[in-house]
């Protein structure tokens, strides 16, 4: 995992050396409609949101790649009672390629790590700490659309899929992170 993550980290930097006067950057905040899947058969979607940084590194006119860093609340509530909810924070870091299918739209797909923040349950007004049996790292993939206006304005909709987030030792139950992203951002330059 280490290895991957730096090996990603030396082609972004690398790539950012050869295309330096062509980077933009930007912020991006927007609306999380976030579920837990797999075994976890009792969730409906928990509202929340996004926010953090972009930055968009052009390879050729038709690709490029975006890596973000954001802020992510997730996690989901329970179809029995509204005011149970997993409240699940990630640090989250996708490394996007962006297909530019006209100037203006472009496809989006690629790999994410969430590092989790705080993993909680609030059920009938007490909190309970889930981080002893939350992984610390949530891995999935991500595919959206993203649309750039003329004026550095962009709006974005994706879909992250998250693998196994189970750390309950003994128990082969699978529940994945899904979370609907819509968002605004702003490219700088």
């Amino acid at each position: 995992m280490k290895k991957l993550f730096v090996s990603i980290v030396i082609t972004i930097t690398g790539l950012m050396i050869i295309n330096a006067q062509d980077i933009k950057v930007g912020a991006k905040a927007g609306l999380n409609l976030a579920t837990l899947g797999g075994d976890f058969n009792n969730g409906k979607t928990r509202t929340s949101f996004h926010l953090g940084g972009m930055a968009e590194i052009p390879i050729s006119d038709a690709f490029s790649v975006q890596p973000e860093l954001l802020y992510s609340a997730q996690g989901a509530k329970s179809d029995v009672d509204d005011d149970e909810v997993v409240k699940l924070d990630y640090l989250s870091i996708p490394i996007l390629g962006k297909f530019h299918a006209t100037d203006e739209l472009s496809i989006e797909a690629g790999p994410q790590v969430g590092l989790l923040l705080s993993a909680k349950a609030d059920v009938d007004g007490q909190t309970d700490d889930l981080k002893d049996i939350t992984k610390s790292t949530d891995l999935g993939l991500v595919l959206g659309l993203g649309y750039k206006l003329g004026n550095g304005v962009n709006i974005g909709a994706r879909y992250y899929f998250g693998f196994d987030i189970n750390d309950i030792p003994n128990d082969s139950d699978t529940i994945r992170n899904g979370v609907f992203q819509i968002s605004v951002g702003y490219f700088i330059n």
